[in-house]
């Protein structure tokens, strides 16, 4: 297969940084796109931190050797373990995700602010460092989504057995008087329909993917890295995984957008 003309490089550790995506071709129509998936490897978040490094720099040199002009890690769990090395090691601009605890501290009413999260994203000092800084003010119950990422995975987001799970996981939050609930993992806002199940209007639910994106597109600017409008884009998957349940994936969340899958 032939490579895309400089596009805009994706990772995460499986289906979950294509809420980024989405939101990235929403804002940048223009632009080309060439998304990784490490669905053999995940989930990310109960591997150790020397792990996720080796893969993040093993994948972020994969698509720069393909022509990735800026690198995203649509992946919480990955940008607070390696996003810092992977800025050591490569020169081009490299994006991360982290929990908006901010956005949330900041406009909590009750003082108190839910965050679902993975293991790995919780445990990491680049989140202890963030809560420290921007959520010092208010109470934060972190709670780690443990099972979420594969139900997300092997498409099951709307499953009983999945809202039960995140009722576990939410209901003491609210119990506890919580109004925004931040998700602090790239695959949880395909859980959104089913946390509403649980939540109804009571709080706010904080995805941080329209604010990756946006920061993408300032990068891009700033850098003068944006795409000439005349461009046809282009839009390419590597899965890790099973291709067929990417194909699948992908489906359900932009039908109408021309894309190439293959297996890493």
């Amino acid at each position: 297969m032939s490579k895309i003309i400089n596009p805009i490089g994706i990772f995460d550790s499986g289906l979950g940084g294509l809420s980024i995506w989405r939101e990235i071709i929403k804002i940048l129509p223009f632009e080309s796109t060439l998304y990784y998936a490490d669905s053999a490897n995940c989930p990310y978040g109960e591997k150790s931190p020397d792990e996720i490094i080796e893969l993040s720099k093993v994948i972020t040199g994969y698509l720069i050797g393909q022509g990735a002009k800026v690198v995203v890690v649509a992946c919480n769990t990955a940008t607070t373990v390696a996003v810092e090395e992977l800025r050591r090691v490569f020169t081009v601009p490299v994006i991360g995700v982290e929990p908006a605890v901010k956005p949330a501290a900041l406009s909590s009413r009750t003082g108190k602010i839910g965050l679902l999260a993975t293991q790995g994203t919780i445990d990491s000092p680049f989140y202890r460092n963030t809560r420290e800084k921007f959520a010092a003010d208010v109470e934060v119950i972190a709670r780690p989504g443990f099972g979420l990422v594969e139900a997300v995975e092997n498409g099951r987001s709307e499953d009983k057995t999945t809202i039960e799970l995140l009722r576990r996981y939410i209901e003491p939050m609210l119990d506890s008087g919580v109004d925004r609930l931040v998700l602090g993992c790239t695959h949880y806002p395909f859980l959104i329909p089913s946390i509403k199940k649980i939540v109804g209007d009571r709080i706010e639910i904080i995805d941080p993917a329209p604010a990756v994106a946006r920061r993408c597109a300032a990068v891009l600017q700033q850098s003068a890295l944006l795409s000439d409008s005349s461009l046809l884009p282009e839009h390419r998957f590597i899965t890790s995984g099973d291709k067929e349940a990417m194909k699948l994936f992908l489906k359900t969340i932009k039908p109408n957008i021309k894309y190439i899958v293959e297996k890493a």
